[in-house]
């Protein structure tokens, strides 16, 4: 259905075409002066050069023309030349009646599906998640579910850094605390051992361990290198040792994702992109899109209208090794051959900017992706700790991301067991779920561009912008309905009338802005615009709340259509933090 916007524009339109004037004046926005009007339209002031008559003539006569309308209250021209708009409550509840028979709200999915790749979570294997994976998968997870709600066909992919020198690392390592595993064998002949030779535990201690050694010990940091070559060149017992290494470190990571409620339908990584490199190199320098410069082999990227100078894409360094670039072209070439994507969406760390700026324009000259397949990148800001400075734990280390949300979860837990009579396991479970919506509201409510400083008391409040404040809000509405049934009453066939008192109508108003939000949302990659929506409807909902006698009501028509309006505003704010990758509790 049409964004209630969009259908009051049109009786707008309507208005200035019987007064004489365009239509395009016709341009309706919600009120920033919300004392005086609910929507406004300022196409007065922009005709009237156009005209020759003063604005507020102009809005004089489009007001005249809406004396019988179907949607307006009431219709005033002010000084200098605004039309201020009330909507008339039958109207709102009109609406809203027809969004609680759609299944889903009356959005507008896409005419035009498209199939839209997510590329986030980016996480190396045989590392732990640590709180600089968080964003990326939350911010990820979230635009990929916003696209699949607008009708989209959503491909959400982890893209693993499972390949490189800290494979190599590994290997050397592994070789000498274990020479005598049959890996290290050049004559093996066997089948090679279905277990792995390391935990995940072990795993996580050994690439530090090789790490600190290569940095210290040239010989071995040598020997590195060249495990890396032979791994990336089909050495058999390397390989073996690298799949190992890739079922132990998947395993743990979709159990670390799972408890962040983040899922991808494509585990591949940037040893998937290997078997495309030898021929897009040589097509590349063949073509003449690549050339030589300094030893290394480029791709010139400047533009004529650049005003800044950007450097080439490196994609092959002068001993033969790949890059960053080399392993994201060669992915690119792969997603189009596997899944032709209208849309690839990377979700990273802002300060990769030229990096994929320079990764995009190398895919659209080379012709690897078709010129109108569109590459975004989202990139995103830092989470800081209170001092200002990027996230530590206490002593002054990078913190596990699976410490971090229990200390989240513990949190809750005491606030929930202090305020709430409840047993020990419901309240551990609920701790779980609002501690969820504490970390992933935190850091969706901001604006994915900017930094923003994780404050754990702040985040777990149950009072303010908080993912709690929210959950809360969704069970007291739970709670009302729940008691409402209790009586022997039924949900079903309620509908919305026209509202009994401003706080109610206000919440009414609140929740026709559902579509347009959500479409916003998705053209602008923005979840933080549907955080301060339900926002804005929790707060409308719990002043209607306050100021209303709901279950008290005596007039049983009236009580009904309240019920519907809490039916309603329950499914939006659910519809919204799924949206957002978090669940409500049923109590807390």
């Amino acid at each position: 259905m049409k964004k209630i916007i969009e259908l009051i524009t049109e009786e707008l339109a309507e208005a200035f075409v019987q007064a004489g004037y365009d239509k395009e004046y016709a341009r309706v926005t919600l009120s920033n002066r919300p004392d005086l009007c609910e929507y406004q339209c300022n196409g007065a002031m922009a005709g009237a050069k156009r005209y020759k008559k003063a604005p507020i003539m102009i809005a004089g006569d489009v007001a005249a023309k809406l004396g019988e309308s179907r949607c307006f209250e009431e219709v005033v021209a002010a000084n200098p030349g605004f039309i201020n708009l009330k909507l008339k409550k039958e109207y709102v509840a009109e609406y809203l009646n027809q969004m609680g028979a759609e299944e889903k709200l009356g959005l507008e999915e896409s005419e035009e599906p498209q199939t839209i790749v997510v590329d986030y979570g980016g996480p190396n294997v045989a590392k732990p998640l640590h709180v600089g994976h968080l964003r990326s998968a939350i911010i990820g997870e979230s635009v990929k579910r916003i696209a699949r709600r607008m009708g989209h066909q959503v491909l959400g992919d982890i893209h693993l850094g499972d390949w490189g020198y800290q494979m190599g690392l590994i290997i050397t390592e592994l070789r000498l605390r274990k020479p005598d595993l049959p890996y290290f064998e050049e004559d093996y002949q066997g089948e090679y051992p279905a277990e792995a030779p390391f935990t995940i535990g072990e795993l996580e201690e050994i690439y530090p361990t090789a790490s600190g050694k290569a940095k210290e010990d040239e010989e071995y940091r040598k020997e590195a290198l060249q495990a890396t070559y032979l791994l990336q060149n089909g050495h058999k017992g390397y390989r073996a040792v690298w799949q190992h290494i890739m079922n132990v470190s998947v395993a743990d990571l979709k159990k670390n994702y799972e408890r962040l409620n983040v899922h991808f339908n494509l585990w591949k990584g940037e040893a998937d992109a290997q078997a495309y490199i030898p021929d897009m190199l040589e097509w590349m320098k063949r073509d003449g899109y690549a050339h030589i410069d300094e030893g290394a082999l480029v791709i010139d990227v400047q533009e004529e209208t650049d005003t800044k100078e950007i450097p080439p894409c490196m994609i092959q360094k002068s001993d033969g090794a790949s890059l960053y670039g080399t392993t994201d072209l060669a992915t690119l070439i792969q997603r189009e051959q596997d899944y032709k994507p209208d849309r690839i969406i990377y979700v990273a760390d802002k300060r990769q900017d030229l990096h994929f700026l320079q990764v995009f324009r190398a895919a659209k000259k080379t012709g690897i992706v078709p010129e109108e397949t569109s590459l975004k990148f989202l990139g995103f800001g830092t989470m800081n700790g209170k001092d200002g400075k990027p996230f530590k734990t206490r002593e002054g280390g990078v913190m596990r991301l699976e410490n971090l949300i229990g200390e989240i979860e513990d949190e809750m837990y005491k606030k929930i067991a202090e305020n709430r009579t409840v047993a020990r396991e419901e309240a551990q479970e609920t701790a779980k779920i609002v501690g969820m919506s504490a970390i992933k509201y935190g850091d969706l409510s901001n604006q994915a561009s900017k930094d923003y400083v994780f404050d754990v008391d702040r985040f777990t409040s149950f009072e303010g912008n908080t993912g709690p404040y929210i959950l809360y809000t969704i069970v007291r509405i739970k709670s009302i309905l729940n008691k409402y049934q209790a009586g022997g009453k039924t949900l079903e066939g309620a509908q919305i009338e026209g509202a009994h008192n401003d706080s109610e109508k206000a919440l009414m108003l609140e929740a026709v802005k559902y579509n347009e939000v959500v479409e916003t949302a998705f053209e602008e990659l923005a979840p933080h615009k549907i955080c301060a929506f339900i926002y804005d409807l929790a707060n409308a909902f719990n002043r209607f709340y306050h100021e209303t006698k709901i279950l008290a009501q005596e007039d049983a028509a009236k009580q009904k259509s309240y019920i519907a309006l809490l039916v309603l505003t329950k499914r939006i704010l659910e519809d919204c933090i799924d949206m957002l990758g978090f669940e409500a509790p049923e109590r807390m």
